[in-house]
């Protein structure tokens, strides 16, 4: 079922970021500008002025928002407005939308991500996955659960004078984050779609497919899974796993038993000295990490003294963590937190159901003195990473169920930007997803990856599109500190 919401479509002008300080005023006036503008009722064009590299030339990108539709369920499956208990881990996550971005180049087919075929499988696919469709709403308690209601999601449609090669390397920015639809979580919890999804239609035949997923919805797995479904059934496929929507197997016990210290939802280090100024830039860039140069990182930390064979995830997270701390010249006493997602789905016991729908995610955090990182073997970090990660076992995460239980508000540990800012670092490992399976019919996505990274002192591992087993990180440090990361990172 589609239903057509009013378009809403703005004039909206972006400086890009890395240039701010050739023309500090008009960075401000672009905040108060696009302050005002996200605001007006009645706009007509999305517009981005990226400056070039030499910050003296600038790139009109225009994009064009023709229509805006909610996508409902083709038909009912579920009684009307049933409510999905969330457990613990849907509640410690932040309350956002996961915003994900899609290139393809074109194929020569007329039909090229056709809306209409789009939006039907879509329908189709929503039938099975009608939590996708609904709305959060509360329980008699307060407590956050999502609402059945079939509502829809939004699919926006759109057009852009631009190409795909305009986006670069398709770092995660302001640009990128145009081409996900805008939400206003001004209002209830109840007023926004829990997922929506923007298909742009560039001048050189390719295409940006812009998605969103709230997370008290899901995490990144399941986001995937829905996202590579919809493809499978826009290319006339059935489902291959079927959601599972029974949020109760992550209940709490009874009683709640936490047996461990779960140091991951204790407030992060903080630094021991200041700098002097009171406000850091952050940025975003993409390094590459060729798959002879991840070898020669695993030989450099064989040959450092380490006879254990570590994975390369250990290696390259220990380097990352060295890195960080030598491109932000953190004391040798000074204590740095190490953020590491750990998708439970395997390790609790028994194993989840193929298909759980919702959050997963549990966190370990390895800690250590900046000194200790920078100047001992890699293979001491990496076995820092690997014995933390060893301990995250079915007991372990039962027993961070228990604790998340007996806290008074879980609103409280969900996590913002001061957690990842310096001394500490979040890596999110999407190398083992399958990001690029999302073929809806005319051919695999060239790029895949976050439109945006929200917080200073988070690193995305993102697996190539080509299967060579390269890598490309999502980097977003401080301004400054970037040149000094990528010089370190290299040097192996």
């Amino acid at each position: 079922m589609l239903q057509n919401v009013p378009t809403p479509s703005i004039q909206y002008i972006y400086t890009h970021p890395k240039q701010a300080s050739v023309c500090p005023q008009l960075s401000i006036l672009k905040f108060l500008f696009l302050n005002l503008i996200l605001h007006s009722p009645i706009p007509r064009y999305i517009i981005l002025l990226s400056e070039s590299t030499m910050g003296s030339d600038y790139k009109t990108i225009k994009i064009n928002i023709k229509q805006s539709s909610l996508v409902q369920p083709s038909k009912a499956t579920v009684p009307s407005n049933q409510k999905l208990w969330t457990s613990n881990l849907d509640l410690v996550v932040g309350r956002i939308h996961i915003l994900t971005v899609y290139f393809y180049r074109p194929n020569g087919c007329p039909n090229f991500f056709d809306p209409v075929v789009m939006k039907k499988a879509l329908a189709d696919a929503l039938v099975s996955f009608y939590p996708f469709a609904g709305r959060l709403s509360r329980d008699q308690n307060g407590r956050p659960e999502i609402n059945c209601n079939g509502e829809g999601v939004l699919f926006v449609e759109a057009e852009s004078d631009s190409t795909l090669d305009d986006f670069g390397d398709f770092t995660p920015s302001p640009e990128l984050r145009l081409l996900t639809p805008t939400v206003d979580y001004s209002g209830d919890i109840s007023s926004y779609p829990l997922f929506f999804a923007q298909v742009t239609h560039f001048k050189c035949g390719g295409v940006g497919l812009g998605c969103g997923v709230f997370h008290t919805l899901a995490d990144g797995l399941s986001s995937i899974h829905f996202i590579n479904i919809w493809s499978d059934m826009t290319r006339g496929l059935s489902i291959a796993v079927p959601p599972f929507t029974d949020r109760t197997l992550l209940r709490s016990r009874e009683p709640p038993t936490p047996t461990f210290d779960h140091v991951e939802y204790h407030l992060p280090p903080t630094m021991k000295t200041t700098t002097g100024s009171s406000t850091r830039k952050a940025s975003t860039t993409v390094l590459k990490l060729t798959l002879d140069q991840l070898n020669a990182l695993k030989a450099a930390a064989k040959n450092d003294g380490g006879n254990t064979a570590y994975s390369t995830y250990e290696i390259l997270a220990a380097h990352l963590w060295r890195c960080a701390c030598k491109a932000r010249g953190l004391p040798n006493d000074q204590l740095t937190k190490l953020y590491v997602a750990t998708d439970g789905r395997s390790r609790l016991s028994p194993q989840l159901p193929p298909g759980y729908l919702g959050n997963v995610v549990f966190t370990a955090t390895p800690m250590a003195e900046s000194g200790e990182l920078t100047s001992q073997p890699l293979s001491t970090s990496a076995s820092l990473i690997r014995s933390t990660l060893s301990k995250m076992d079915n007991e372990y995460l039962r027993s961070a169920i228990d604790y998340l239980e007996v806290q008074p508000d879980l609103s409280a540990l969900i996590r913002g930007p001061s957690y990842f800012a310096s001394p500490n670092l979040n890596i999110n490992t999407w190398t083992r997803l399958p990001v690029h399976d999302a073929d809806f019919g005319w051919g695999r996505p060239v790029f895949m990856g976050p439109a945006v990274i929200l917080y200073e002192g988070t690193i995305y591992v993102l697996p190539s599109p080509n299967n060579d087993r390269s890598m490309s990180l999502a980097v977003c440090l401080g301004a400054d500190e970037q040149p000094l990361f990528e010089k370190f990172l290299y040097e192996f």
